[in-house]
């Protein structure tokens, strides 16, 4: 009897203790569920979704679904898969639905899907393909599919303005030697003009509409441009355009002006930049404290005003800039948006005399300018921004840190969708590495010369030692 009461008590003990593991694992798998973690060991993160597609699937608030056919061959493609899944469980209006095209032909043509990676993702009725490996494209996609209206930003021309046609670029210098290519200030690269190219392309990436506009034969300005861009005119404005413009504002219009430094205005633009408030003066800024790389006339800027156009917006750089000023203008609201740091002054041109300016008083001078207003006699309040350079817009610096942001959050408060989730399309570039004139010397004389020459030491004495 004892022995048949020890056997059950054990019977007892092992049901018990099954019954409890299979408690804790249902338990565990249920917290793994509702509680789901994801760690990335990788340094580029890349199996983690990118910030700005984590924000724009939090801030969903429509049901969008996602069929992602993949190649499964192709690593890029499982990780951006992994990170749907991610994304997914971060909101449930984010729906996903991962499908080897592979094997399922007949499904992806179904969907009118030919090539691989291709993402469909609907709202309603509403469809859009998006062929990448990138997460960052699939949330531009969510971007545009979200829209609702079609925004139109026209980009002037009939001046010499920056072409948006034009994908030329190269890095220079704008600092004593004019417009130079190396720090000796050589002159290595010859292109008729700069272009903002790239800047369309982030436009349209966006789900906006880039056009150009052309009021040098005094027609209207298009109603649906939501704003309009003149960046770098090079000729004088002729009779009625300033007019164009100005009627363009009084209906609501947004406009920015990109002003570059040698660029001479006419007396009919100047006095539309002082009924919005705004002073575009003479000269080049020089900045010995806050400047990019070695040219003092790089403003490198860091902090900006308070305004919807600057929110977290990290450093940026106008290469080569000229002054503006704030003007009293009864209901315009005028706000600097940046500016170079305590420490600058003015010069004449970019070769100008430094001597006497050093000497001279040091102030910050602003850059750019936001207004906001009414004119006199106006119904609609306009919009304007106005920066005294344009290259930083242009190919040459678009890409880098924090000019594309600059550009485009500017942009989106001009066509009033500042409230819009913040996203910057992906901007190829390549990699590049700067050097000072003291680390290239020390490059050239270890590779070509320390090197070879202990090669030849030791070859030399491995002779001598065998003869």
């Amino acid at each position: 009897m004892p022995a048949r009461l020890a056997f059950a008590s054990r019977i007892a003990s092992a049901t018990f203790v099954a019954a409890a593991a299979v408690a804790v694992t249902i338990l565990a798998n249920v917290a793994l569920f509702r509680h789901d973690a994801h760690l990335d060991l990788t340094h580029e993160k890349a199996f983690t979704p990118s910030v700005e597609a984590r924000e724009v699937v939090r801030r969903l608030s429509e049901p969008i679904e996602v069929v992602y056919f993949y190649q499964k061959q192709n690593p890029g493609a499982r990780a951006l898969g992994a990170m749907l899944r991610q994304l997914e469980r971060q909101n449930g209006n984010f729906r996903v639905q991962l499908i080897d095209a592979d094997q399922n032909p007949a499904l992806a043509s179904s969907q009118g899907v030919r090539t691989y990676n291709s993402a469909v993702l609907r709202l309603g009725e509403r469809r859009i393909e998006v062929i990448t490996t990138d997460d960052r494209e699939v949330a531009l996609g969510v971007l545009r599919l979200l829209r609702t209206r079609e925004v139109v930003i026209c980009f002037a021309s009939g001046h010499g303005e920056y072409d948006i046609d034009n994908f030329e670029f190269h890095t220079h210098f704008e600092g004593a030697h004019n417009h130079s290519h190396d720090a000796s200030g050589t002159g290595v690269v010859l292109m008729e003009q700069h272009g903002l190219g790239r800047l369309r392309l982030a436009i349209e990436k966006l789900g906006l509409v880039a056009r150009k506009v052309s009021f040098a034969t005094g027609q209207p300005i298009p109603d649906d441009c939501a704003a309009m861009v003149e960046a770098n005119p090079r000729t004088r404005y002729g009779p009625g355009e300033t007019d164009v413009l100005r009627s363009y504002l009084e209906r609501g219009g947004s406009a920015m002006f990109l002003i570059e430094p040698d660029y001479a205005l006419d007396e009919s633009i100047a006095a539309l930049f002082a009924s919005a408030g705004i002073a575009v003066r003479d000269g080049v800024i020089v900045d010995p404290t806050e400047h990019y790389f070695i040219d003092e006339q790089m403003i490198a800027v860091s902090r900006y005003g308070s305004h919807p156009a600057t929110r977290g917006l990290a450093l940026s750089f106008y290469p080569g800039a000229r002054p503006l000023e704030v003007l009293p203008a009864p209901g315009v609201k005028v706000t600097p948006l940046a500016a170079s740091s305590a420490d600058s002054y003015v010069i004449a041109n970019r070769i100008g005399e430094r001597t006497s300016a050093k000497s001279g008083p040091r102030a910050s001078q602003m850059i750019a300018l936001a207004a906001e207003g009414r004119s006199q006699g106006s119904a609609a309040a306009f919009r304007m921004i106005v920066v005294g350079d344009a290259d930083f817009a242009s190919n040459s610096f678009f890409p880098y840190l924090a000019n594309s942001d600059a550009v485009l959050a500017g942009l989106a408060w001009l066509t009033r969708e500042e409230r819009a989730p913040a996203m910057k399309p992906p901007v190829e570039v390549l990699p590049t590495v700067s050097l000072t004139g003291e680390q290239m010397r020390g490059i050239f004389l270890v590779t070509v010369l320390l090197i070879p020459g202990l090669i030849a030491f030791a070859g030399s004495a491995m002779w001598w030692w065998r003869r």
